[in-house]
């Protein structure tokens, strides 16, 4: 890839982390903070589960795409470790929009069992749950479907003086089939697969209510298909995001390097990182009371400024005399 598109695709990944933290941070103290009561409501402790995983993208996982990309030169463990880290992520947003997807069907569906689970003590133990099996599937490669490459078994046997590791990067200790079989299929379309039954039935069910539902119970149920439509359209920016990159690993796997050009890639891997800057728009302008939580803080975040600047000149006036 020339030059200036190297260049401009470290910026675009620069400004693609820095709105990852900023908005993400946004979220969770909107969540913890402004709303009140709200890590009551599973739905939106699985949120700040998201969230997390969406900041820690800008944090870790996009200095480590650029990063893993034969900058530098690691030991094959090492490089495959970090490589890993990115997929633990990518997992943890799949299985927290799983849980939500599925919080969502319960409360409409099962009510009274819903009002017997959806305890405090027991989201946290979910959002738990989403966290450790994500590690476990993201680190799946260390414990032997990895793609180290050939040369390393060859400069392993010489002395450590000639040792040279080579250039880290994704492909090269990651195998394809990995990505594909497992990581795909297994990890990314089957979740997808069963959250796309899951909206199909709660805006079946809720349709249907709607058509012979009061006007007191409207109301509610006109609140709940809102939400649903928001978080439905969280996991469709998911989709289009990802997907694009894994079908460009079938291409490479099934056909060849040929199959995909470089830039093409790179093109991918930004579209992905982007979904987790997206995210916290979308909380903003479809889900009330993140937007309501917002207000607040940037109105208290507009008064504390005030309040500096108002007491700078006092400040100063003080030294003077």
């Amino acid at each position: 890839m020339p030059g200036w598109s190297w260049g401009a695709y470290t910026v675009l990944e620069v400004l693609i982390a820095m709105v990852c933290c900023f908005g993400n941070v946004l979220v969770v103290c909107a969540v913890c903070v402004g709303i009140r009561d709200s890590l009551r409501e599973p739905t939106f402790c699985f949120l700040v589960s998201l969230a997390v995983a969406d900041f820690l993208v800008g944090v870790a996982a996009v200095p480590l795409a650029v990063l893993l990309d034969g900058w530098v030169s690691l030991i094959p463990e090492l490089c495959l470790l970090l490589s890993c880290v990115v997929l633990v992520l990518t997992q943890a947003s799949v299985l927290s929009l799983l849980a939500i997807a599925v919080d969502r069907y319960l409360r409409l569906q099962m009510p009274l069992r819903y009002k017997a689970l959806a305890t405090q003590r027991g989201t946290w133990l979910a959002v738990s749950v989403c966290w450790i099996l994500s590690s476990l599937l993201g680190f799946t490669p260390l414990f032997g479907w990895h793609n180290y490459p050939s040369q390393t078994s060859d400069t392993t046997n010489t002395s450590s003086s000639t040792f040279v590791s080579p250039p880290c990067t994704f492909l090269s200790v990651v195998s394809l089939p990995f990505m594909v079989y497992f990581n795909f299929l297994g990890c990314v379309m089957a979740p997808l697969l069963v959250m796309t039954f899951l909206y199909a039935r709660i805006f079946w069910s809720l349709q249907r209510r709607l058509k012979k539902s009061c006007p007191q119970v409207r109301a509610s149920l006109l609140r709940e298909k809102r939400l649903a439509c928001s978080l439905a359209l969280v996991l469709i920016l998911f989709a289009c995001c990802w997907i694009p990159l894994h079908l460009m690993n079938c291409l490479l796997l099934f056909q060849g390097p040929q199959a995909v050009t470089q830039g093409t890639l790179y093109a991918g891997i930004l579209l992905s990182h982007a979904n987790s800057a997206v995210n916290p728009v979308v909380y903003a302008y479809r889900i009330p009371k993140i937007q309501q939580a917002y207000s607040q803080i940037w109105r208290r975040l507009l008064l504390w400024l005030n309040c500096c600047q108002k007491d700078k000149p006092a400040q100063r006036s003080i030294t003077g005399n």
